[in-house]
């Protein structure tokens, strides 16, 4: 039998070992299916505290059941560990390690790097790598796939198989999980393509959709978030537009809705947060560069959500006017600091940049979110406060980032001498008098 013939049974019958290199949004649930499915699960990540708590049966990402994670430990279908030695033991890794940017904008992709320079030290006949971590078109073929066959001496698509199949996480979601999320799949020649798709299918419920190559999978992912990008970018266009024309912009989305053809909805808010939709076009516009292309429609919608903090802080500098008081030394709430409601994840949040606009100007900022009792940004360090009648009297504005369902919105109206609403939270509270919405 041939290496890939010998694979796929071990896919089919589930005999194949399966390691997943990072373990966190991404990581960690798609461990979780693997070993629920059956097979054994090796996990590997830098972080001794994640590697511990998995081992410990402790959840920390909310879109993994513990009861789920407690079963996969508990019957030894999977473990966590540091040492990348353990990579010789698996005949399938996949790689979900972070790939930020860099302070100039740039693919920080130093983590896929290092991970696939680990997994060349033990690749082996007949073995699948998987790279599902988010990046720039060309990386598996023109990074990884050297890396692995001068390192291992194996050749890509007789001795070993590489692919890209980007991860689509998104954190709270109610509907879609890691098990019932449509899956694209893009290989380095067709064997490698096969292969994937064969694992992929055996443990998730949603379709699994083959690619002509790693290129055109690591394309479609940045389309998909470019896409939202760029319409995030022109609703808070139209926000502003519809502000300074006395026009709200909420009741104007709710009658588009109405046409039941050539409209998605899209709301306006104060910026973008997240893993993937604030960074992910800048992986697109980077690459271009190398072809003499400047991403133009991408960059604007770029600088308009990337200036939503400051449009929040021109807009309460106003309201605060209105009362006769300055920025300076203003005691301003911050609402919600996670970048999506009901999820305790503030990467890249909008509120992050909203607190550093207003803490340049002087005013006082505390913040309560109730997934989030401390944060990090910049080196400094904030922690929330619990959220009172108190609190709210106390504060001269109080601004709501982040629209958690759990928040009592008829209460923070009462108590609150004033409220900035970026997301439309207040819509249900019959008193608006002291509310003014983006």
């Amino acid at each position: 039998m041939s290496n890939k013939d010998v694979l796929i049974e071990r896919i089919e019958n589930k005999s194949a070992v399966i390691g997943v290199i990072g373990l966190g949004y991404v990581g960690l649930p798609l461990a979780v299916e693997n070993a629920k499915f059956g097979y054994e699960v090796i996990g590997f990540d830098i972080q001794s505290n994640k590697v511990q708590m998995v081992n410990e049966c402790q959840n920390y990402i909310g879109d993994v059941l513990d009861s789920d994670l407690k079963e996969a430990v508990k019957r030894g279908k999977l473990r966590a560990t540091t040492n990348f030695d353990f990579v010789s033991a698996v005949d399938i890794i996949l790689i979900c390690v972070p790939t930020p940017l860099d302070e100039y904008q740039q693919p920080d992709i130093s983590y896929v790097k290092k991970s696939t320079e680990a997994v060349s030290e033990h690749l082996h006949k007949g073995m699948l790598v998987v790279l599902e971590s988010t990046t720039y078109p060309g990386t598996t073929e023109e990074l990884l796939l050297p890396i692995l066959e001068k390192k291992s001496g194996l050749k890509c698509g007789e001795d070993f198989y590489l692919v890209f199949s980007p991860e689509r996480v998104d954190p709270g979601n109610a509907v879609y999980k890691t098990k019932n999320t449509p899956k694209v799949v893009g290989g380095v020649g067709k064997d490698s393509t096969t292969i994937a798709a064969a694992l992929y299918r055996n443990v998730l419920d949603g379709q699994v959709f083959e690619v002509s190559s790693p290129a055109v999978a690591e394309m479609e992912k940045i389309l998909e978030n470019t896409y939202r990008n760029i319409n995030i970018g022109l609703i808070n266009e139209m926000a502003i537009i519809c502000n300074k024309m006395n026009i709200n912009i909420w009741e104007v989305i709710e009658a588009a809705k109405t046409k039941p053809y050539g409209f998605q909805v899209f709301y306006p808010g104060p910026g973008l947060g997240g893993h993937c939709i604030p960074l992910d076009p800048y992986y697109l516009t980077w690459k271009a560069r190398e072809y003499g292309y400047h991403t133009r429609l991408i960059e604007t919608s770029g600088e308009i959500n990337n200036f939503m903090p400051q449009y929040i802080l021109q807009r309460s500098s106003k309201i605060l006017n209105r009362f006769k008081k300055p920025l300076k030394d203003s005691k301003i709430l911050i609402l919600g600091v996670a970048y999506k409601k009901d999820i305790d994840d503030y990467r890249e949040s909008p509120a992050l940049r909203v607190i550093e606009a207003f803490e340049k100007e002087g005013a006082d900022i505390k913040f309560n979110d109730p997934y989030i009792s401390n944060l990090k940004y910049k080196s400094k360090e904030y922690s929330g406060i619990q959220l009172t009648e108190k609190v709210l009297k106390s504060a001269d504005l109080a601004i709501i980032i982040t629209d958690h369902t759990i928040y009592n919105y008829d209460f923070i109206q009462r108590n609150s001498q004033f409220i900035f609403d970026t997301r439309n939270a207040m819509k249900n509270v019959i008193n608006k008098k002291n509310i003014e919405i983006l």
